[in-house]
């Protein structure tokens, strides 16, 4: 547990390290906002479409060796990111981050699963979640030391160490586990990798284009973000429509979902996916830009969030496997919600720094409870010969939720913030006007903002965290509909019958 929970805790770091350190990192590369958002989303688009795969890949050759394998990837590509020299390497790297991230993910929920019987399953599972929850708050953190200490280039760097140990662990600790074969849907993976792809492209590239044309293969022909939007839509259409009939082994097995809480879980899981990964991005912008904070400043602002899933994690891991974890995940979203939506008032009206840590405070006591109940009602019903594909399933779901929710995030700050400045400059003079814009333009690559454009920049931040805020009250209607668990005796039954 030990090796395997320290490599999945390298690479969510990952996911979220980035956000604290977007306004040093597009400065010295001369990137847009728009730009920026792609260092992010690059990895999050890479790591979520082999997922599914990488599930399987673990059951066919071992989930030790794809472990193994998916960290020495992502090792190499922390240190080639580190050295980018443009904007472009640095993206293009980052989606290398991400194949390396999507082989390790599922191998690390597959061998808790398949080491671990139901009633023993709680706590692992709950610590496993916890991983996910404290690793998604401390990456920002740490990435705002880092950045103020050496540089944005050791928010790669860093991973270094940590990848060398862990495999050192994997290889002495983690036991090789008994394979199975499996046939491989490379055409479900090609479907559902270019239908996300064209869909996230779509999305995140539409606004800055104003919906018109974004790419001109030739001249004269030109595909708009809304035709890119609908081919995704169409060919992840045409994915479902295939592992339905597919008569071999499909790589997205439908007849999971013929389970309540499976199914449930995968849902809320998508909206936690879109909630956690945008709401940093806006808050950290505002902190720095509007506010004056330094990365790190603007890190620990998010501090009481880490702080709680710390501190709740070993409670929760007790009492996930006794207690029904709906009573967990229901009130984990409502604090989520609430939380965020009080950070969107907060912003945009500029309140005090004790108001925005009070307010991360109770995001946090939320993402304490939703990782480890989720991911335990997700699991509590797969038999082990499903454990590589429903948790290759889940992860990726989770996955797809955050790269969905870069690509909105984008799409609604760039929105928010044009139409906030269209306002502050209305009554201008034109020559001014035209160099408030520009001096705006300045500050969505990182820049400080001008003083006059505070109360616009900081209303469309606000505005901008309402995303993810609806996203983790969604999740927490979803998470009213979970099967609630049955009591000791009938479970006992149920294995008995089972085993029978």
């Amino acid at each position: 547990m030990s090796a395997l929970i320290l490599g999945f805790f390298m690479i969510l770091i990952d996911t979220t390290i980035v956000t604290t350190a977007l306004p040093a990192l597009m400065k010295d590369l001369q990137a847009d906002l728009n730009a920026g958002v792609w260092v992010t989303s690059a990895y999050l688009l890479a790591y979520a479409v082999p997922l599914l795969v990488a599930g399987r890949l673990g059951d066919r050759f071992g989930p030790k060796n794809i472990y193994v394998i998916g960290l020495v990837i992502f090792t190499l590509a922390s240190l080639a990111c580190g050295l980018s020299p443009t904007i472009g390497w640095l993206i293009a790297m980052r989606a290398v981050q991400g194949l390396g991230a999507a082989l390790l993910t599922p191998q690390s929920m597959t061998m808790i699963t398949r080491m671990f019987p139901p009633e023993r399953r709680g706590a692992p599972m709950a610590l496993w979640g916890a991983t996910s929850g404290v690793a998604t708050l401390v990456g920002p953190l740490l990435g705002g030391v880092l950045v103020d200490g050496a540089g944005w280039e050791w928010i790669f760097y860093v991973n270094l160490p940590v990848g060398v140990l862990c495999l050192i662990l994997v290889l002495a600790w983690v036991p090789q586990l008994p394979t199975a074969s499996h046939s491989f849907d490379l055409l479900g993976v090609a479907l559902s990798g270019v239908g996300l792809f064209l869909l996230v492209f779509g999305i995140q590239q539409g606004e800055g284009h104003e919906w018109g044309v974004i790419w001109e293969p030739w001249q004269g022909v030109g595909l708009t973000a809304w035709q890119f939007i609908a081919a995704g839509l169409v060919l992840l259409a045409v994915f479902v429509f295939w592992q339905a009939k597919n008569p071999k082994e499909p790589l997205l097995p439908l007849h999971l979902f013929s389970t309540r809480n499976f199914s449930l879980a995968n849902v809320a899981m998508l909206f936690m996916g879109v909630a956690i990964t945008t709401f940093a991005l806006p808050v950290v912008l505002y902190l720095q830009t509007v506010r004056g904070f330094s990365p790190t400043e603007a890190a620990l602002t998010m501090a009481p969030m880490s702080l709680a899933g710390i501190i709740l994690a070993p409670f929760i891991g007790r009492k996930i496997s006794v207690i029904d974890p709906k009573r967990l995940a229901v009130p984990g979203f409502f604090l989520f919600s609430v939380g965020m939506f009080w950070m969107a008032w907060l912003v945009g009206h500029q309140s005090t720094l004790w108001e925005l840590l009070l307010a991360s405070a109770v995001m946090g006591l939320g993402t304490a409870a939703i990782f480890p109940s989720v991911s335990f009602t997700a699991t509590r019903d797969l038999r082990p010969a499903e454990a590589g594909a429903g948790s290759g399933v889940f992860n990726t779901t989770r996955q797809i939720g955050a790269v969905i929710g870069s690509a909105l995030i984008a799409l609604v700050m760039q929105a928010a913030i044009t139409a906030q400045i269209k306002d502050a400059t209305a009554s201008l003079p034109a020559g001014a006007a035209a160099g408030a814009s520009s001096e705006a333009g300045a500050s969505s690559g990182g820049g400080s903002v001008p003083e006059f454009l505070h109360a616009a920049f900081a209303t469309a931040y606000g505005e901008s965290v309402l995303l993810p805020a609806c996203a983790a009250l969604a999740g927490c209607l979803v998470a009213l509909c979970f099967k609630p668990r049955a009591s000791a005796a009938r479970e006992a039954a149920v294995r008995e019958e089972a085993a029978a």
